[in-house]
């Protein structure tokens, strides 16, 4: 059968298709607040999620996570792009894939697939976040106050599964560097693996950090123009060393 005849037996109507395939964007970043205390001291952090707060059918005035349908002249990620930006007025953050939603019944407006997305916003990019035309109020809640909301749709799954997939991320990449400034202490950067991974302790952190093989040139430490060790006494009585994160890729195996 040629390339002709093929093309003749194919018809798009003996096919159902979806109703809808929108991008629904889980968008973390960590917030800081200082301590109220007369000693320095790290800031309290917390990690936090975006969501808005639906305007109408389905689901109006329930929270729900950012997102919108995607077009026939776009892809699910650049979908899931331009409503990062129309919800944040951000465009060059990270964002990954995270993965697709599609049980029966997800949705009462139809037959939706839903393609899921996480981003990860430094706090400074949401501090003028403003409702777009299909939200009535968009607001940053904690992780723990997210999960207890009736969210809409299955985005409390999402949510679920989009923070696990963070919480990976925080132990074996350097996402970490996405809620830090360019140049931080290793107490900051500890505080911010803490942040998204509670459970997280290690005795020796500096050192693995900055000793063990595997891991050895993740970091540098920050130098001024001639070359001094710069510190900082910012959060702590003592100046300590900044550091900044190099371009080198980890590679860590289950077997180190």
């Amino acid at each position: 059968m040629d390339t002709n005849e093929k093309e003749s037996n194919y018809s798009s109507h003996k096919y159902r298709t979806p109703d809808g395939a929108p991008s629904d964007i889980v968008i973390f970043t960590i917030t800081s607040r200082e301590k109220s205390t007369t000693k320095k001291a790290l800031p309290i952090r917390d990690l936090q999620v975006l969501l808005i707060q639906r305007k109408q059918w389905p689901f109006e005035g329930q929270w729900a996570l950012p997102g919108g349908f995607c077009q026939e002249s776009e892809s699910m990620y650049t979908c899931a792009r331009r409503e990062l930006q129309e919800e944040t007025g951000v465009a060059d953050v990270h964002m990954e894939y995270l993965n697709v939603y599609s049980e029966p019944g997800r949705d009462p407006r139809g037959w939706i697939i839903s393609h899921a997305f996480y981003a990860l916003v430094h706090e400074r990019w949401l501090a003028e976040r403003r409702a777009d035309t299909d939200a009535s109020d968009v607001q940053l809640f904690t992780i723990e106050e997210a999960l207890k909301l009736e969210l809409a749709f299955d985005h409390r799954e999402i949510l679920t599964d989009a923070l696990h997939q963070i919480q990976k991320k925080m132990l074996t990449t350097t996402i970490a560097k996405e809620f830090l400034p360019e140049e931080f202490t290793i107490g900051e950067l500890y505080q911010v693996i803490q942040t998204v991974v509670p459970h997280f302790e290690e005795s020796n952190f500096i050192r693995k950090i900055t000793s063990t093989q595997s891991r050895k040139g993740i970091i540098e430490e920050a130098v001024d123009r001639n070359g001094e060790p710069k510190l900082s006494n910012r959060y702590s009585q003592r100046a300590a060393q900044l550091y900044r994160f190099t371009d080198l890729t980890p590679q860590l195996s289950i077997y180190s």
